[in-house]
């Protein structure tokens, strides 16, 4: 079975994000030929083309790390019903400069949450719209919407109800299972 490098970037900047929690979960409930590595945005400066000649170190090993993985999983908050700033400011800098997009052909997928009883649903929606500009095969179904409560998640990642778990766990075998397809359409190395 081929194992799959899959970078993960979390949206919230934030320590104690409820974000983090849920990456810490997901982290935990791969399956086995699945590799997991978050890829940190915190150091990046605000993109500007003026950049595209020559990167700085923190956004060359930005995109080297995006570039690297097999997949990549979004797990992002809702900030003003669209995606934190930090965020988008990293995938413009992966994806630049033109015709170095480093989500090109790269599959990914989007979940988040918020203690709202709609998750994070219009930020996904907006994420999935830079996505496709971005030409990344994007993982539809299955959605997921987490609606976060007091003691959902621990601090360590250990989900707390166990039809949450499960579905957490099937969310990463459906994520698998696309990453596969697409890789299989799409190699890497093409």
């Amino acid at each position: 079975m081929t194992t799959h490098q899959v970078g993960y970037l979390i949206g919230s900047l934030a320590k104690d994000s409820i974000n983090r929690k849920l990456a810490k979960a997901l982290v935990q409930l791969v399956p086995s030929n699945m590799k997991m590595q978050e890829i940190s945005f915190a150091e990046l400066p605000l993109y500007s083309y003026d950049y595209d000649a020559d990167f700085p170190p923190a956004a060359r090993k930005f995109k080297e790390s995006i570039a690297a993985v097999d997949a990549v999983l979004f797990v992002t908050p809702e900030y003003n019903r669209s995606i934190p700033g930090g965020l988008k400011n990293a995938i413009d800098w992966a994806s630049r400069p033109y015709g170095k997009n480093s989500f090109a052909r790269k599959p990914s997928a989007v979940i988040g949450t918020s203690p709202g009883a709609i998750g994070t649903a219009v930020a996904q929606q907006s994420l999935r719209s830079v996505l496709s500009f971005c030409n990344s095969p994007q993982m539809n179904a299955l959605e997921a919407y987490i609606q976060f409560t007091p003691g959902l998640i621990t601090d360590d990642g250990k989900v707390t109800v166990e039809s949450t778990r499960e579905f957490l766990r099937n969310y990463m075998v459906e994520f698998n299972m696309f990453i596969a397809r697409v890789l299989q359409v799409l190699p890497r190395d093409a």
